[in-house]
């Protein structure tokens, strides 16, 4: 899969672009196909170190807070949510081709 990768903390020259393997979920996780990721503000935090006394993330990490796509995989703890609001779980293949054709 294609990364933003943040190496140090500091300037915009930290942050590189690569390609690192798919993640394996662990039993409370998910794995999302993204289909489409930004970087926002909290990414930008972060790259400057603003929250590492608070947050305990270890370098290198990926950047991407921000993102949309289809849940394809999720660990033996991870449970549907209990509200719904404009998604499904787990996502139907009706769901994902009526996504594909809205967005041609």
């Amino acid at each position: 899969m294609k990364a933003f990768i943040l190496d140090g903390y500091g300037s915009a020259d930290r942050v590189r672009a690569a390609d690192v393997p798919d993640p394996e979920p662990r039993e409370d996780d998910g794995l999302v196909q993204v289909h489409a990721a930004g970087v926002n503000a909290l990414d930008s935090k972060l790259r400057n170190g603003d929250f590492k006394r608070i947050l305990s993330y270890r370098l290198p990490l990926i950047l991407g807070h921000d993102v949309a796509g289809v849940v394809v995989r999720v660990g033996s703890r991870v449970r549907p949510p209990s509200h719904r609001r404009r998604r499904r779980w787990p996502a139907s293949k009706q769901d994902v081709q009526r996504a594909k054709s809205s967005s041609r």
